[in-house]
């Protein structure tokens, strides 16, 4: 009746005898009696799977499927069904972290195609076997740029970054002692170039962290940027939403010495907040600073092409309060989808995912500055796929009405009264943004 669980009464005993103990209470002896429950656990009784389906079916059915013009950091691009066919194959799903080469092949294999296309798409050197999500990807950033500068413990981040990124940073700043120091933001919602640059001349600066797109949606300028870090002997990384690495100019180009962010936008669902991935490349010469693991290429005896783990840091088992982070199984699942979607989509897949996206992203922006309700937030600057309006009203209410009538209006703009910031992607309609804003 119980076919999955793993021990039969028999086996339980037959371990006890081999461990000298008679029963299971016997075991616990040593437990105090005031740390025991004494009652059985508060759960619900056993099911068929009939009926489990039927509750489960009901849990979802409760959640309401709203059209969705909201990014800030998470946004609602295509899977093409065959990536999630591909990733359900019990040979991926079920496998676990690759210890061992000679039994890990494809496991090692979509990791090793997963590194070579990010490293690809973002312009640098490496890129490891992925982090949990965008912000700790970025909080890994900063602490790399202290580990790279050994005697400098401070590091500049600019202020246009996603507020929930920015406090994940802080918090990892915070236990890790570093001195992390916001660089403000401008009327124009940029980072501010003058207060950043007055910083790193000050030369104690291990690092700087900038987003692309910002916050606000704004694709910044960073032309300069990393002579001006070089310079003063600081390392700089940029935080880039993975998909607009298809059309954007990259952090590479940009002459980043760290790439990061979410890769959640490369055929990863929304998933109502998860599982994400974040993303972390760097050049070849801070490749020990990094953390994770990397695959790499070789040859076995008898020559046939193979899969290893070339590098994971030594202190991940020895000296383990040095260590970076380890990052395993779950993250490598996540891998094998953006393998996948960026195999499926290639260059010019990818082009055209951004190209529609922006067609869509200023369709809604002309289309909602035309009703009079909206304003330019910041008029002039140039944005990819999601934008800020000012709104004549209330955009708790607006949005409140808009999600009644089934729509995801954007999200509120942190620390700006009145704005609201938008997204649309391939995934939206000319005649979804068309009713959108006749119901506004």
């Amino acid at each position: 009746m119980f076919k999955y669980f793993p021990h039969t009464a028999d086996d339980i005993q037959k371990m006890l005898d081999v461990i000298g103990v008679s029963s299971l209470d016997d075991l616990y002896a040593e437990v105090p009696e005031e740390l025991k429950l004494h009652r059985d656990l508060d759960i619900p009784a056993e099911k068929s799977e009939i009926e489990v389906r039927r509750i489960i079916e009901a849990l979802a059915a409760a959640n309401r499927r709203l059209v969705c013009f909201a990014g800030a950091g998470c946004y609602d691009h295509y899977t093409p069904s065959v990536v999630p066919y591909i990733a359900s194959r019990s040979e991926f799903s079920t496998s676990y972290t690759p210890y061992q080469a000679e039994i890990s092949q494809g496991t090692l294999q979509y990791i090793f195609e997963y590194q070579t296309m990010m490293a690809d798409l973002t312009g640098m050197d490496i890129s490891n076997a992925s982090m949990y999500d965008g912000s700790t990807a970025t909080a890994e950033a900063m602490l790399m740029c202290v580990a790279a500068a050994r005697k400098r413990n401070r590091v500049a981040v600019s202020a246009t970054f996603q507020p929930n990124v920015l406090r994940v940073v802080e918090t990892y700043a915070k236990f890790h002692g570093v001195d992390l120091v916001v660089v403000p933001a401008t009327a124009e919602g940029v980072t501010d170039r003058a207060a950043l640059q007055a910083l790193v001349e000050a030369d104690d600066v291990a690092g700087v962290i900038v987003p692309q797109p910002n916050r606000y949606g704004i694709v910044e300028d960073f032309t300069g940027l990393a002579e001006l870090c070089h310079a003063h002997k600081a390392l700089l990384a940029i935080n880039t939403v993975a998909s607009a690495l298809g059309v954007l100019k990259t952090p590479g180009e940009w002459g980043a010495d760290i790439a990061c962010g979410d890769a959640q936008s490369l055929g990863v669902p929304m998933g109502y907040g998860g599982p994400y991935i974040g993303y972390l490349c760097t050049t070849e010469a801070l490749v020990r600073k990094m953390p994770g693991r990397l695959v790499g290429a070789t040859t076995d005896a008898e020559g046939r092409r193979a899969f290893v783990l070339t590098m994971q840091a030594r202190e991940q088992h020895i000296r383990r309060e040095k260590a970076t982070s380890n990052i395993c199984t779950a993250q490598g699942f996540m891998c094998l989808y953006v393998a996948a979607y960026l195999a499926l989509m290639g260059e010019n897949g990818l082009r055209e995912v951004n190209e529609q996206s922006y067609g869509a992203a200023h369709y809604l922006h002309d289309r909602l500055l035309a009703t009079g309700k909206f304003s330019e937030a910041f008029p002039g600057q140039p944005f990819l796929n999601e934008f800020t309006l000012r709104y004549d009203g209330c955009v708790c209410e607006l949005r409140r009405r808009m999600a009644e009538a089934g729509y995801l209006a954007g999200v509120c703009t942190e620390g700006m009264e009145g704005c609201l910031t938008l997204a649309a992607t391939e995934t939206r309609t000319r005649e979804e943004i068309d009713m959108f804003v006749s119901l506004i």
